[in-house]
């Protein structure tokens, strides 16, 4: 959230702000030294009386493998990211 900050929705600084967030989420999962592999997500839709809802399957192993979801309820818009780790 501190990628978009204060910031109203703006069409055009979707891009911006996904790439932003998906990056600063991969250098800090790195930073952490870990034996994985991670895919982040990032869906940024703006709040207009809707819902968002997101579905994930995966196939892997539940004792090393796994997701998180976290969700941001900005002002004006909502935030799901998704990062997935894979044991190399």
């Amino acid at each position: 959230s501190s990628v978009v900050a204060d910031n109203a929705f703006a069409h055009n600084k979707i891009d911006f702000w996904s790439n932003n967030i998906v990056e600063g989420c991969l250098k800090r999962l790195a930073a952490l030294n870990k034996p994985f592999k991670y895919i982040v997500t990032c869906n940024l839709t703006q709040k207009a009386g809707a819902g968002l809802h997101g579905a994930h399957c995966t196939r892997w192993n539940d004792k090393t493998d796994g997701k998180l979801t976290v969700q941001v309820d900005h002002t004006t818009m909502i935030i799901l990211v998704t990062v997935y780790w894979l044991a190399i």
